[in-house]
């Protein structure tokens, strides 16, 4: 299952860094274009959700104990699974939809439609089910009932916003500078410097010393992340596509590897100020974590349900507000509560992810003999 990810992943990247360098200066603008902040706040809060507050707490005397992570201090190995490189995924999918799909229509085509949408639907379903599985890691002592109805009323939330995209929008952007409070509060609450930040965000470095050992799955648990990474990948790219606004590839390229990172590496800074200095949270600012953990898991769900919503027509147009928000609900949560039943791992969405890339370049490979995706006029050929 590695040998396929670390394929799959080499792939990813020299196809990004092709994109680059034939297309580089080329505009690309979405259907709803939006300014830079609005299109990586959606893109940050819809591709993000509780584990960036919740994991490094738990994941810092991990990679300080194990063998495989000992090349770089914990907070580089915390920020390589989770900013920069990662983030190139995105970059391939967002491109692809906003210049390539338009032109060759290949995700209308039924078999890809339908496994696209079940990956959607399924993933949207199983990101519920982890976030009801890990609740009791954020919120101590928390019981069974009041463990379901909170993700009911997530679930809830989420359907609602995705009603109407300029909820989806207003909420994303919103919980982008709740997050930032939450950072500023953290720190302050820490008593850090800002000599005592540079020097722990220093460490950062460490990553991008080593990045090549992120680039291929380090341990199972980082398989775990890139599978995770993947999973996402098409869906993400999907979404937020419609809301670029007329940047040019190589600076679409620069802004989803740079512009995410930097409050990753300042949140992850912080949190590993409490970890080296053992400072304990209290019960206050633990729920805080947990209030900005959660409104992340609802804007992810809520731009997944808007995704394989639109896509399969069963919209609020079509069958109102009241049917569309009870219709939803009930899959996605009885999806979540089914998920208990079932063996299902993220690894094996991400297989089925990977199928779909390869499906995809086989599509394209197929439409470039045939003269169908560029032409001699064509101002990006």
């Amino acid at each position: 299952m590695q040998n396929i990810l670390s394929i799959a992943i080499a792939i990813t990247l020299i196809s990004s860094l092709l994109l680059v360098l034939v297309w580089r200066n080329t505009r690309i603008s979405g259907d709803l274009p939006s300014t830079l902040f609005a299109f990586i706040a959606i893109l940050f809060t819809s591709g993000l959700d509780v584990g960036l507050i919740m994991f490094p707490l738990t994941e810092f005397p991990v990679y300080a104990a194990e063998q495989p992570y000992q090349f770089a201090s914990p907070l580089a190995i915390e920020f390589g699974f989770w900013g920069f490189l990662v983030w190139m995924f995105y970059f391939l999918t967002t491109f692809y939809f906003c210049v390539i799909e338009p032109r060759v229509q290949l995700f209308q085509v039924p078999f890809v439609k339908f496994l696209n949408n079940i990956v959607i639907i399924g993933t949207c379903a199983f990101t519920g089910f982890l976030f009801l599985s890990y609740l009791p890691n954020y919120i101590e002592g928390i019981s069974d009932p009041l463990r379901y109805s909170l993700v009911g009323v997530v679930v809830l939330c989420a359907v609602f916003s995705s009603t109407d995209i300029g909820f989806v929008k207003v909420l994303s952007i919103a919980s982008t500078w709740l997050f930032f409070l939450l950072i500023l509060v953290m720190w302050l609450n820490s008593g850090m410097t800002l000599g005592g930040f540079g020097s722990v965000v220093s460490e950062i470095g460490g990553y991008f010393k080593n990045i090549r050992h992120f680039i291929m799955p380090l341990t199972d648990y980082h398989a775990f992340y890139l599978f995770w990474w993947f999973s996402w990948s098409i869906m993400i790219g999907q979404f937020v596509s419609r809301f670029v606004g007329g940047l040019k590839t190589w600076q679409l390229l620069l802004a989803l590897l740079i512009i995410p990172s930097i409050p990753i590496a300042v949140w992850f800074s912080v949190l590993y100020y409490y970890f080296v200095n053992q400072l304990t949270i209290s019960p206050l600012y633990n729920a805080a974590m947990v209030i900005v953990g959660i409104i992340f898991v609802i804007n992810s769900l809520d731009s997944l349900t808007r995704l394989y919503t639109d896509n399969l027509n069963l919209t609020v147009a079509r069958f109102g507000r009241r049917n569309y928000i009870i219709g939803n609900w009930l899959l996605m949560y009885g999806l979540i509560l089914l998920y208990q039943f079932t063996p299902l791992k993220i690894e094996w969405i991400g297989l089925i992810v990977i199928a779909i890339y390869l499906l995809i370049y086989l599509l394209l490979i197929r439409a470039h003999r045939r003269g169908t995706i560029f032409n001699s006029n064509d101002p990006i050929s």
